[in-house]
């Protein structure tokens, strides 16, 4: 089956089988690695993207039920070669060390600021909830956070 749908704002059309996961599609299919496959269960959400507004594991999203969708994934946050401001933040926290859960994290923390520029510090935990590191102890990636939530809008 082909599905349509708009990917970092970019028309796109994928085959797909009945039952592919959108978190298959978009690596295999569309080439955008940024999205990792870690348990497959929407556990961890190191497959965390935007679908139509929401916040969503990949993993768990049929493609076939994507038809004419928006979906933003890591790769379609960042414009012009610069990072998003949740990427920088997060950087400069040093809250990146193996990187396979920060796209999720980036991702999920994008749609909070996009939607809470001053988020408190107990709405980004809140917000982070749906995703697992297992390296940083989440110390930095609160940090960086909540530094990017007093920088002036």
């Amino acid at each position: 089956m082909i599905i349509n749908m708009t990917v970092n704002g970019e028309a796109r059309n994928a085959v797909v089988a009945g039952s592919e996961s959108l978190l298959t599609t978009l690596r295999e299919e569309l080439g955008l690695p940024g999205s990792k496959n870690a348990c497959e269960q929407g556990e961890c959400g190191s497959c965390t993207v935007i679908l139509d507004g929401a916040l969503v594991t990949s993993c768990l999203v049929m493609s076939a039920d994507c038809e004419d969708s928006e979906i933003t994934t890591v790769e379609g946050l960042s414009t012009d070669r610069e990072l998003h401001a949740v990427q920088r933040a997060l950087l400069d926290a040093g809250a990146v060390q193996c990187g396979f859960c920060t796209p999720g994290f980036v991702v999920a923390a994008a749609h909070l600021f996009e939607e809470n520029r001053h988020p408190s510090s107990e709405t980004i935990r809140e917000a982070l909830s749906g995703n697992i590191c297992r390296c940083t102890g989440y110390g930095a990636i609160l940090r960086g956070l909540e530094a990017l939530a007093q920088e002036p809008s």
